[in-house]
């Protein structure tokens, strides 16, 4: 099944990129980043930056933007079953040059979870120094690690 990445969340403001590696089919269906109700990556959000969270999508975009974080994925297309990332075949990655270009004021990206790093690492050749994180997923996907565990991690976000 192809699998095609959204459009970014940004704004020229952005100082923080998060990339994901690529919707999964509840996302796809829904049309919205994250959009599992399993993923912990809103609430997340959300409880760092002390906010009262909201289903919302429109509110949750306004939440990435009040602080200055712009969200994609790693990755446009690819060929895959389900929504793990070990079933991606036939990768073919965004236009980070372009975007980058577009917003100079991103020095910091963070990758939500491994896959979303080595894809990056293997397609994004970048032409200068950024802050490169790698956070554990916040896949339901990725059981191995507690919740609280992961937020603790993810807490580096509201540092930049």
């Amino acid at each position: 099944m192809k699998s095609c990445s959204f459009s970014p969340i940004s704004s020229k403001d952005s100082n923080i990129l998060v990339l994901g590696t690529m919707p999964g089919t509840k996302s796809l269906e829904l049309n919205q980043y994250y959009g599992h109700n399993q993923n912990n990556f809103w609430k997340f959000l959300f409880t760092i930056f002390k906010e009262e969270f909201s289903n919302d999508y429109e509110t949750k975009k306004a939440l990435l933007l009040k602080n200055k974080i712009a969200l994609w994925d790693v990755l446009q297309y690819c060929d895959r079953v389900g929504s793990l990332d070990s079933a991606i075949k036939n990768e073919i990655a965004n236009d980070f040059e372009t975007f980058l270009k577009q917003h100079p004021k991103i020095n910091t990206i963070l990758f939500n979870g491994q896959k979303a790093a080595a894809f990056f690492k293997k397609y994004v050749h970048l032409k200068k120094d950024y802050n490169l994180i790698t956070l554990p997923s916040t896949s339901p996907a990725n059981a191995g690690i507690s919740f609280q565990s992961k937020l603790d991690q993810w807490k580096i976000i509201s540092t930049f």
